[in-house]
């Protein structure tokens, strides 16, 4: 028996869901979840097998919930925005249902699930999060703090430090920990508003308050917060094509 959690803020929607997937005996819906939080916590307790899951949601979205989560299970997405990178998920093998769902879309959805082996699984969901297929840059970052989840607004970020296989998002709080690559946050952030300065730095332009020569072809950038990053000869480069220099 395959265990499957339904994450949608649309009651109909996992109304709809539920009814189709009865005539599969091997999948038993263990939770219904109204949004990404409930969700969160719902995947933790039971573990399941294969979760559906709305992309766009109140709170927080599926794309964030899931890069909450350490181990993230099999997803098939659901959605009514066809502006999200589809082809992203064709890619990795995981598959997405565009709302209204229909039944024979939802049985070869299940069907290529079922084929797809679980290697194979763990590591399209890996480079799915990895690419971050939702449209548009994120003005948020969500992170999990012990036992609470955080959402930290892109202008509240004084900078983000590589750290090995996490990021370190400093704040006037304190600096959070989130599993992730420096590479990712700079490739969901806008770029017009953040700048690689550094191959372990990422710093916000409006945070800039000056640039001071460091060493040959090197400097550091002096923040607002009073923080001194190094910027590299390519950082460099970069902050001068932002800044109009």
């Amino acid at each position: 028996m395959h265990k499957v959690i339904l994450i949608d803020d649309e009651p109909l929607a996992r109304q709809f869901i539920r009814k189709l997937l009865q005539p599969y005996e091997d999948l038993l819906v263990v939770a219904e979840c109204g949004d990404g939080f409930e969700g969160f916590k719902s995947i933790q307790l039971h573990r399941p097998d294969l979760v559906f899951l709305d992309v766009q949601m109140p709170r927080i979205n599926g794309f964030e919930m899931l890069e909450l989560l350490e181990n993230p299970p099999q997803v098939i997405f659901t959605t009514a925005f066809d502006e999200y990178a589809l082809k992203a998920f064709d890619t990795h093998a995981v598959d997405y249902l565009l709302k209204p769902i229909t039944k024979d879309r939802l049985d070869k959805a299940i069907a290529k699930w079922q084929k797809t082996d679980r290697k194979s699984k763990v590591d399209s969901m890996q480079n799915l999060l990895s690419e971050s297929p939702v449209a548009g840059y994120q003005h948020r970052l969500v992170v999990k703090d012990n036992s609470t989840i955080r959402i930290i607004p892109a202008h509240e970020i004084h900078y983000v430090e590589a750290s090995d296989d996490y990021v370190k998002i400093y704040t006037n709080e304190r600096h959070f920990l989130k599993k992730d690559t420096l590479s990712h946050i700079e490739q969901v952030l806008d770029p017009k508003q953040f700048v690689r300065a550094h191959r372990s730095f990422l710093l916000p332009v409006a945070q800039l308050l000056r640039i001071e020569p460091y060493e040959k072809d090197s400097h550091v950038a002096v923040l607002r917060c009073g923080a001194r990053i190094p910027v590299s000869k390519a950082g460099m480069t970069r902050l001068k094509e932002i800044l109009g220099l």
